[in-house]
């Protein structure tokens, strides 16, 4: 379980994690300094951060990281605070931002009122 909030640097090493399970330490800091310039100092602080939050583990040997939280958790939690901090909590008027502006397609549109609909089913 979560601890705390993930910050921006924290969330783009856990996508890193998620996409390289069980890599090293050492390796994430390669990854990390190709995807976004970090040097290997800031890698091993935000690794730090990140298991005092319980978001990842570390294994010895080797400084293993595993993920202790998924992609989808994480993902669900920081759309919840989009939706309190930006939309007063209302679903509602995150989509209608998105439908008055055309980010959302007609496609999109129908794929979420399938959903909607089959909520109702359930």
């Amino acid at each position: 379980m979560l601890k705390e909030k993930l910050f921006e640097g924290e969330l783009k090493l856990m996508e890193m994690l998620w996409d390289n399970e069980g890599a090293t330490a050492k390796e994430l800091t390669l990854i990390a300094a190709k995807e976004v310039g970090w040097n290997k100092n800031t890698t091993y602080t935000v690794i730090k951060k990140l298991i005092d939050k319980g978001a990842i583990s570390r294994e010895e040997p080797g400084f293993v990281c595993r993920s202790l939280v998924a992609r989808s958790e994480v993902g669900l939690r920081e759309a919840k605070a989009v939706l309190r901090s930006f939309f007063g909590g209302s679903a509602k008027a995150l989509f209608s931002s998105f439908m008055s502006d055309g980010t959302m397609s007609e496609e999109e549109a129908l794929e979420l009122r399938n959903l909607i609909d089959s909520q109702g089913q359930e």
